[in-house]
């Protein structure tokens, strides 16, 4: 199995490309994924085991999402960290978040998900939404993550992947093809969504992830392929004490 590194020129770039895209992030998620991408988000909370009163982390946070459903989830007794590298994700998730009917237990944070901001073993959940394929380092984002959880809580990696079967990944590229980087195009952000195959390619697979996770030291590890494993949703737990 083979992992690619890319430059640190890489990140920024994707840092800049996030910030970029923030004002139409959501709206070309419903193209990707084809309108289901909140669907799996409710999946990924609810195989983190977020619970009432839970302390949650989001990495790659992006527009809140994930972050406020976990807010819902823990209630007000409970906190949740939304976490992102992106200023302009960040504030677009801060605004949501404020006009909720009801106030949300979510601090904002910009952050490195290689080097998150906060001490060993404070969570008890943590979810990932797209960020994984996008992070400079993947085991040392994965590493991370195992020390911010508390002994037995779990992790959700929520992301798109490339699918094995030929015929399924054929259709995934005709579709990013000639409808999402066209429709990127209409809104002057063609180059910046013409990196989603080559990150794809470089993704690891499903049973690589699992590895992966397992070297930074999870156990339990599942990966839940979605949309004929166009998608997929890694699972992880840190060993009871």
């Amino acid at each position: 199995m083979t992992v690619t590194s890319p430059t640190a020129e890489y990140a920024q770039d994707i840092q800049a490309i996030f910030n970029r895209i923030a004002p139409a992030y959501d709206q070309l998620n419903d193209w990707l994924s084809l309108g289901q991408h909140r669907v799996w988000k409710h999946m990924t909370v609810k195989w983190s085991q977020a619970m009432p009163g839970s302390i949650c982390l989001d990495v790659c946070c992006g527009s809140g999402d994930l972050s406020r459903l976990l807010a819902r989830t823990v209630g007000p007794q409970g906190h949740v960290y939304g976490v992102d590298f992106s200023v302009a994700q960040l504030a677009i998730a801060e605004q949501r978040a404020a006009a909720s009917l009801q106030p949300l237990p979510i601090t904002w944070m910009e952050g490195d998900a290689l080097n998150l901001p906060f001490p060993d073993a404070q969570f008890d959940a943590a979810t990932m939404g797209y960020g994984l394929r996008n992070v400079l380092d993947i085991p040392q984002s994965l590493a991370e993550l195992f020390r911010v959880l508390k002994p037995g809580a779990k992790v959700a990696i929520l992301d798109f992947h490339r699918p094995g079967d030929p015929l399924v990944r054929q259709f995934q590229q005709w579709y990013l093809d000639t409808l999402v980087v066209p429709l990127a195009d209409a809104l002057g952000l063609r180059r910046e969504y013409a990196y989603i195959s080559p990150s794809l390619d470089r993704f690891p697979t499903g049973a690589e992830q699992i590895t992966l996770a397992r070297a930074a030291g999870f156990a339990s590890v599942v990966h839940y392929p979605i949309a004929s494993g166009m998608m997929g949703v890694l699972v992880a737990s840190k060993p009871s004490a």
